[in-house]
């Protein structure tokens, strides 16, 4: 008979796809930080945000998964590893939420509203990190530090 093997902890990261440098750079250390809690990191597979993370990932040996918007496998960043093409458009927020354990935001627009949103109805809990302290349910952090004291409950 099969062991049944632990599932690592999903981690959403949900943010601009066209950060200023200093929040792509914060993005990046997100992603080293959830790839070092040895979790799987999550997020929209298109550029910004969700390269900057994947790439952090990486850089800690991280796996990441990208889900896109359309059906074009090539328009995933090349930090990601598992690539899921839905030809959702922007509903592919909903499996984006929806697939990470807890989601981590960092400063975006609406899609990253509507994915802090969803995630919430979820009942997921949602970080925002240096962003998004407004919105009733998500707790905000702003240091890399901080983020690892708020990561550690969940591993």
């Amino acid at each position: 008979m099969l062991k049944k093997k632990k599932r690592e902890m999903q981690i959403a990261v949900v943010g601009s796809s066209d950060p200023d440098p200093q929040t792509a750079a914060l993005a990046a250390e997100v992603g080293k930080t959830i790839a070092a809690k040895g979790a799987v990191l999550i997020c929209g597979g298109l550029g910004g945000i969700m390269e900057a993370a994947a790439r952090g990932a990486k850089e800690k040996g991280g796996l990441t998964i990208g889900i896109l918007p359309d059906y074009n496998r090539e328009a995933a960043n090349p930090f990601i590893d598992v690539v899921i093409p839905t030809g959702l458009g922007h509903a592919r927020n909903i499996l984006v939420a929806a697939s990470g354990d807890l989601i981590v935001a960092l400063p975006g627009s609406h899609g990253t509203r509507s994915e802090i949103s969803i995630a919430l109805k979820l009942a997921k809990p949602v970080i925002g990190m240096r962003a998004w302290g407004d919105v009733i349910g998500v707790r905000q952090v702003e240091s890399i530090e901080e983020l690892d004291r708020e990561l550690v409950p969940f591993f």
